[in-house]
């Protein structure tokens, strides 16, 4: 039977289960294993599988629509083992010029081992004129933190008319959001650290691929270099997919009732949402995506301002991250790298009550603009 995604999410990886099992079972610690005679066998050695990873990417690789599925121990993990570890000198690589910034440093790395590296925005004909003779185009979208949108399945085929391999950065979206994969891509990557497991307390990221070759691949490298998740990071992980649709749900409903009481505000400017009516990406973001994520970013008049701002907050954390539980916000360039204007904020909406989050924001704004 076909299930929908609130039945996936719960279900996702979950063994038939006999009687007296535990619904998940818990996290194996091995760092070795009984290994008599010749080495066979899914289980060798603790760097190079274990029983807790398998079950967690059986479960995301289900939600992602994916041959094969590699988890890591951070986001950033993953970001390096398909742009490092699917990549020789000689290559031409794309990446987004207004994406997350880490992912601009492996490309400053790829620089340095003789690889093309072409930077182009998320939107705009820029990027279809940087993939001739690409061999690796990383999109990132929504971008983190400008909330652009672009055309996976546009872009995918013409990057294929090249050659050239296709990975989608889908942290914001989430699988229950977007389907990469689906829509034309090679590789669905993310930061599990964010909205997948949602409670601020897990590093982990994974790597989602429609041909089993690319995984494997892409799992050799994390058994080169060992950037493997711990298991317990990994049990609390796939324990967590069971509330990503509700999760998700919440948070979407409140990024979008926030930004609509955002756009009525004479000292807010640029509210940028996938799903608000008028938002440039709202028309791509709805043909491809079945939720548009929790992160609302606006501007404020500077940067004391957004201080000030954030500092009048009662229900949300000042915070460099997203896709928690709890609602967060961040000026945004205190951090460099990130081409934003000093007021610009980044706000992941929580699982707050909705109505709770939008008069703890606007009653915070009023305190701002008294200075």
């Amino acid at each position: 039977m076909e299930w929908t995604d609130g039945t996936r999410a719960v279900r996702a990886g979950a063994p038939a289960g006999e009687a007296g099992d535990p619904f998940l079972p818990g996290p194996v610690f091995a760092g070795t294993y009984h290994l008599p005679g010749e080495p066979v066998g899914p289980y060798q050695y603790g760097r190079h599988a274990n029983p807790t990873w398998d079950a967690l990417e059986t479960a995301i690789g289900g939600l992602e629509g994916a041959a094969d599925t590699v988890t890591f121990a951070s986001g950033m993990a993953a970001v390096s083992a398909v742009l490092i570890g699917l990549t020789a000198p000689g290559d031409v690589v794309v990446l987004p010029s207004d994406g997350y910034p880490a992912t601009r440093s492996v490309g400053e790395h790829l620089a340095e081992r003789g690889i093309t590296v072409r930077l182009a925005p998320t939107v705009g004909d820029d990027l279809e004129h940087a993939l001739d003779g690409a061999g690796l185009v990383w999109l990132e979208t929504p971008s983190n933190p400008g909330l652009d949108v672009c055309d996976i399945g546009r872009i995918a085929a013409l990057a294929h008319e090249h050659g050239a391999l296709v990975a989608v950065d889908n942290t914001l979206a989430t699988p229950l959001g977007q389907l990469p994969l689906a829509l034309g891509a090679d590789i669905s990557a993310a930061s599990g650290t964010k909205a997948l497991t949602g409670h601020s307390d897990v590093l982990l990221g994974y790597v989602a691929c429609a041909d089993p070759d690319v995984a494997a691949r892409v799992r050799a490298w994390r058994r080169l270099t060992g950037a493997v998740p711990g298991p317990m990071e990994a049990w609390l992980a796939h324990r967590s997919l069971s509330t990503l649709h509700l999760r998700v749900d919440r948070q979407a409903t409140n990024a979008l009732a926030l930004g609509e009481a955002l756009l009525g505000r004479d000292d807010v400017s640029d509210v940028r949402h996938p799903a608000l009516e008028g938002d440039p990406a709202y028309d791509v973001a709805h043909r491809q995506m079945r939720r548009f994520g929790c992160v609302v970013s606006f501007t404020l008049a500077d940067a004391d301002t957004a201080r000030r701002f954030l500092g009048a907050l009662e229900l949300v954390a000042d915070a460099t991250s997203f896709g928690g539980v709890h609602s967060m916000a961040e000026r945004r360039a205190r951090w460099a790298g990130n081409d934003v204007a000093q007021g610009f904020v980044r706000f992941s909406a929580g699982c707050e009550d909705t109505g709770d989050l939008v008069r703890d924001v606007l009653r915070a704004l009023d305190a701002a603009s008294l200075g």
